[in-house]
């Protein structure tokens, strides 16, 4: 089971970018890398899932200003954020892109990093 670790949320102005970074115990290839996360009181939700062949997957919310990449680490790239981006932000692994984005196959989680949009 991976061991992942997630870097990079802190407190930005809407309207601001942060980037996220998801670092693996061990080989990733083979999984399905994703982005989720938590906001006060909500349920957990899908942000944008990656395949090993770089196939991409975004929830509606986040489409055309977020970026998902893999190169090692699975990264982030979050433009244009809006105080609804407000969350905790975590790095997830599994086998099914379909899974995943209905937040179900999940094989490992990382404790999460929380991302603060100020208005």
């Amino acid at each position: 089971q991976l061991q992942l670790t997630e870097s990079g949320g802190g407190l930005v102005q809407a309207g601001g970018s942060l980037r996220l970074s998801c670092t693996a115990s061990g080989y990733t290839e083979g999984y399905v890398m994703a982005w989720f996360r938590q906001a006060p009181g909500k349920e957990r939700e899908f942000v944008a899932a990656i395949t090993w062949r770089g196939l991409i997957l975004y929830a509606d919310s986040v489409k055309g200003r977020f970026t998902i990449s893999r190169d090692g680490t699975v990264d982030l790239q979050m433009n244009r954020l809006e105080a609804e981006d407000t969350a905790v932000y975590y790095c997830a692994a599994g086998a099914s892109l379909s899974s995943m984005r209905a937040s179900s196959g999940i094989e490992s989680w990382g404790q999460g990093t929380q991302v603060t949009v100020s208005s």
